[in-house]
């Protein structure tokens, strides 16, 4: 299916949204609850699977459902096609505090793979699949699991990342260790392991869990300073049920049984 070219333009700072231009007959697909606002001359129309082929058949868009199922995403996606004269606008927005980046896949050789809540909106035409980890380790402990969001095609697409971003150009053998919660996205060229931090002690109480994760070039990888699960992580500490309540800076907050149990076994939980 071709691919629509739009226009785009990223606003906002720490909670960012993407306004992309349509011209007439142009679409673009958005996960699902992604909308934030739209002109009247917007259709909206969801369908079932990733809304990158409509046009081939029943089979077709059952295998899309049932990928978007597999990585944990609604079975249905929204199309928002121009259906005016004139040009319109749909804007798209961040779940949570980051950075959305804009990824134009032809440059990236028609592929990038990202973890699997990072999808926001893309140009009609790119396809949303699946990648699977090929290490069995990689997808026991590398923090996404064995799934991963696989995007297909030579439009742009548009991810979120938590925090702010880094973006690493790797050379050919060239490795580096992330925490495996910071993975955002990498071209498939890259190898995706993990690898155990080599201590107990560091293990236990380094407060960065047992594992890294070993990304190894050639490609470029983007990674984000604060994964969801680490900002969930500290919210839910704070929550009354935990002992939350305490005023921030309180003494008896920090060095009580509970919250320094807590740091010590429990460091940033995030994997």
């Amino acid at each position: 299916m071709a691919m629509d070219v739009i226009d785009y333009e990223i606003r906002g700072a720490e909670m960012q949204f993407v306004e992309i231009e349509l011209d007439p007959g142009e679409a673009a697909i958005g996960e699902a609850g992604s909308m934030m606002f739209m002109d009247a001359g917007i259709g909206m129309d969801t369908v079932f699977g990733d809304g990158g082929n409509q046009s081939g058949g029943l089979l077709g868009k059952l295998l899309g459902a049932g990928k978007r199922l597999v990585t944990g995403e609604s079975l249905f996606t929204t199309v928002y096609t121009n259906q005016a004269q004139q040009k319109q606008r749909v804007a798209f927005a961040a779940p949570y505090p980051g950075k959305i980046l804009a990824m134009d896949l032809r440059q990236l050789g028609g592929t990038l793979i990202c973890q699997k809540d990072a999808f926001v909106c893309a140009a009609r035409g790119v396809s949303l699949g699946i990648a699977l980890q090929q290490r069995l380790g990689a997808g026991f402990f590398g923090g996404e699991g064995f799934i991963m969001q696989r995007l297909d095609g030579d439009g742009l697409a548009f991810v979120h990342a938590g925090g702010t971003i880094v973006e690493r150009q790797l050379q050919p053998g060239q490795s580096l260790l992330v925490d495996t919660g910071c993975v955002v996205a990498y071209m498939p060229s890259v190898g995706f392991d993990i690898q155990y931090v080599g201590k107990i002690k560091t293990a236990l109480f380094g407060g960065e869990g047992l594992f890294f994760a070993r990304l190894q070039g050639p490609g470029t990888v983007w990674l984000q300073s604060l994964p969801f699960s680490r900002l969930a992580s500290r919210v839910f500490a704070a929550a009354p049920q935990r002992g939350g309540s305490r005023e921030e800076g309180s003494v008896l907050g920090g060095f009580g049984a509970g919250g320094l149990l807590g740091s010590v076994l429990g460091g940033d939980n995030d994997d």
